[in-house]
């Protein structure tokens, strides 16, 4: 792969550094489509610039298109594939030491294409200094913006796109960092802003916030202080020297004075009675480590109390902190979040950002790109694109540090759909769409990675037969490999770096390195053979399921969506057998599923709640393209809609592996409907519905549904949901709580997962759920532990 240097050889950028302002890096890793960029921004603090711009970016879209009737007689085939160029737009944002501002100034002006752009938006403390430098070079005018307003814009906008951006930091645990479920509601919030001082921020509204107090002490206090205390002019190097430092050769403490505790009024020997306090009378010299602890420590608790005093004051549980002070520091992370603790008595926790960084750049963005009203729509972050949270351990070598800190960026796309939560979730605020964390979990984590990366010669050998006409596919196919292997061997490192790290932002991080070299749908030809090839099928399979009795037929439907479930080619136990053995079908598959009693086993619960009244509608989270969906659950579906139910049938927007999309299954129904009455009169009654959720993954966040779903599942008053799939209802939803019925069905195709839940590959979950308070809920046997 081709390198760009970028070196910084001018004078008039110097910081002081003694590092090699020299750095390389692959052209395509960084200033990412820059000759489509249109609207800039900038925020330049004391130390890091930070640079947003958008573009628009070209790739490819696979796309079906159900065959003409002329054409149709002279084909097997129910629809054709086509794949299309589609423009999404994308928000790039770009942070980097200033000492290398001048030379990214000069990149960006020789690789501008765009002549439109006539202004850029600037904020932060450093915007008037390189004001100059900044329309010298790029020919653009300053704009410049109000530093806190971008802030807000910018917290406002992580908070609500980026599921995982909140935090709460633990030194000691197995994972320093335990990400929070947001809100869907993020307001009110205080933040807690420290930059040379202290600003206390009260945000009711989008646009509604209010600077209620601060302090003239903080981080430029510490830094002066430690400068004169350490001769020690670099803040990363004060905190490094804090790090190992022990306060208590300075601090005067409780036992110091009383000779242990003080019960009476509740404090321990080990709390700090005076910052500095042995410092006046004691002879021996300090250490610059113990005085630069002692410093940090006094400086931390005294902003902490005052967060508190204020969160207190104005009724506010959610406190986030932020500024340069805290800059992913885990030193100064770990004392702000003890100082919290101890004054709130753990009422409180100290939230941190993952992207803090950025926020006034994307502040200073929004406000330049208010006409387009991007708050309109919802963001995702692109995986492929973003450097995630990097480690800034102060025990790295400075060097290292510095080098490790010295570009970092975060690419967001802007989603075809407004995303919201399900309605029908019991507690929003609760709800975690993933079952098991594999940043807390070791074990799990490594399995899970060894496992994604042994199948990757398995996705790149499917991304290249998909694309068989197309020679410079193994090129590409190959940028995958090496794209999606650095991402893994990163997560070894720093499994926190996107949030919490679970079997679902693998797959989605696998599927957004796809998308980036061009592979939107590496399995839309096996697709297409195996839902023709389930179609032939369908009305011989209805016909049988019709000759059962009443109570057979309940059994053998629930039984088709589980023998229909094994097609699941992200499964490798399946995919090996589909490779070696094309004869395999549904009968097979059958045989497959262990006998009951299953693993989990509410069958005989929704066997007497079918006896009852029939439900109003219910909405169903489909799986897998062929057999499931066509043998499997439209048959399950009709026998709803012969109750009197009425359907709402939610299928990806989007490919990913096997999984139906919306549009295939528009196709599929139509076909189906033709050959079934009861289908063809629910479609026309509009009984069954087709929505798309909004997603574009194997697994499911109900907090992030397309909004005309919502929509939908409020009108119809839906209630019962049903999620199939070991992706949608085991990964991920298996704990989830909702206010009206479920059920959750799944085939376990993994030999470890089945191990570890106490069963057995091809195991069965069937989940019936009555919420607490409508009826008893079913006894079944609790699922181990994940």
């Amino acid at each position: 792969m081709a390198e760009r240097e970028f070196s910084d050889s001018s004078s008039s950028s110097g910081s002081g550094h003694t590092m090699d302002k020299s750095i390389t890096l692959p052209p395509d890793e960084i200033f990412r489509n820059l000759e489509n960029a249109k609207r800039f921004a900038i925020d330049i603090g004391g130390s890091l610039t930070k640079l947003a711009y958008y573009s628009n970016v070209q790739h490819k879209v696979a796309k079906v298109r159900s065959f003409e009737h002329g054409a149709e007689a002279s084909s097997d085939k129910l629809y054709e594939i086509s794949v299309q160029e589609e423009v999404t737009p994308r928000l790039h944002f770009i942070k980097f030491e200033n000492a290398y501002i001048e030379t990214c100034l000069d990149f960006i002006r020789d690789h501008l294409v765009n002549t439109g752009t006539k202004v850029i938006k600037a904020t932060g403390g450093g915007a008037h200094k390189f004001k100059e430098l900044i329309e010298r070079k790029l020919g653009l005018r300053v704009d410049k913006e109000d530093e806190m307003t971008c802030l807000i814009r910018g917290c406002n906008f992580v908070l609500r796109n980026i599921p995982h951006e909140a935090f709460v930091y633990a030194k000691h645990a197995d994972s320093e960092f335990r990400f929070q479920t947001t809100d869907p509601d993020i307001f009110p919030y205080l933040l807690v802003n420290i930059g040379s001082g202290v600003s206390i921020v009260k945000v009711e509204s989008e646009d509604k916030f209010e600077r209620i107090g601060g302090s003239s002490i903080g981080g430029g206090t510490f830094w002066g202080l430690g400068a004169l205390l350490t001769k020690t002019k670099r803040f990363d190097e004060l905190l490094q020297l804090a790090s190992k430092g022990q306060h208590a050769s300075v601090d005067m403490l409780v036992k110091d004075i009383y000779g242990g505790s003080y019960g009476s009024l509740g404090m321990t020997g080990d709390l700090i009675a005076s910052s500095f306090g042995k410092s006046a009378t004691a002879d021996k010299a300090f250490s610059k480590e113990d005085m630069a602890k002692s410093l940090l420590h006094m400086i931390s608790n005294d902003i902490g109390q005052l967060a508190c005093l204020y969160a207190k004051l104005h009724n506010l549980t959610r406190v986030y902190f932020g500024g340069f002070f805290i800059r992913g520091h885990p030193v100064t992370m770990h004392t702000i979040t003890y100082s919290i603790n101890f004054f709130t008595k753990g009422e409180v926790q100290a939230l941190f950002l993952r992207h803090e960084g950025y926020l006034g750049a994307i502040g200073a963005f929004l406000k330049g790109a208010e006409e387009d009203n991007p708050n309109q729509y919802s963001w995702g972050e692109n995986y492929a694109g973003s450097s995630g949270l990097m480690s800034v351990s102060p025990d790295m070598n400075p060097m290292q540090r510095a080098r490790s800190g010295t570009f970092d960026m975060l690419e967001m796309d802007r989603l075809e759909r407004q995303l919201v939560n399900l309605p029908l979730l019991q507690d929003p605020s609760s709800y975690i769409p993933d079952t098991m964390d594999l940043t807390e979990d070791a074990v799990a984590r490594e399995y899970w990675l060894s496992c994604f990366e042994e199948a990757l010669d398995g996705v790149v050998k499917r991304a290249v037969a998909s694309q068989p006409d197309i020679p410079e596919a193994i090129e590409r196919a190959e940028k995958f490999r090496q794209k999606y292997r650095h991402k893994l061997q990163t997560l070894r490192h720093q499994p926190f770096a996107y949030g919490s790290l679970t079997v679902r932002s693998l797959l989605d991080t696998r599927e957004h390195c796809l998308n980036e070299f061009n592979f939107p749908d590496p399995y839309s030809k096996i697709k297409q053979r195996e839902n023709d090839m389930a179609t032939k099928y369908y009305q011989k399979a209805v016909r049988s399921l019709d000759q059962l009795s009443w109570e057979q037929r309940q059994f053998a439907l629930v039984r088709g969506v589980l023998a229909g479930n094994v097609f699941d080619w992200g499964a490798k136990a399946v995919s090996d057998v589909l490779e070696s053995d094309p004869e395999f079908g549904f009968e097979q598959a059958k045989q497959q599923l262990e006998e009951r009693p299953w693993l989990i086993d509410s069958y005989d619960q929704w066997l007497e709640r079918l006896k009852g009244p029939p439900h109003k509608c219910a909405l169903f989270f489909v799986d897998n393209s062929g057999v499931d969906i066509i043998l499997g659950v439209i048959p399950f579906v009709r026998e709803l809609l012969s109750r009197g139910t009425e359907v709402v049938l939610a299928s990806n927007s989007g490919p990913a592996l096997n999984d139906v999309t919306n549009g295939e299954l528009q196709i599929l129904t139509e076909r189906i409907a033709a050959m079934d009455p009861v289908i063809q009169s629910a479609l026309t009654e509009d009984r069954l519905t087709l929505v798309q959720s909004g997603s574009s993954s194997p697994c499911l966040d109900l907090s992030r549904l397309d909004k005309v779903l919502a929509q939908v599942v409020r009108e119809r008053k839906t209630d019962l949901v049903i999620i199939e799939g070991m992706g949608r209802a085991i990964h991920t939803n298996y704990y989830a709580r909702l206010s009206c019925e479920s059920l959750k069905m799944a085939v376990i195709k993994n030999s470890w997962l089945a191990d570890r839940l106490g069963g057995k590959l091809f195991s069965v979950v069937f989940k019936y759920e009555v919420p607490a308070g409508k009826a008893t809920s079913p006894d079944s046997a609790p699922l181990s532990p994940l």
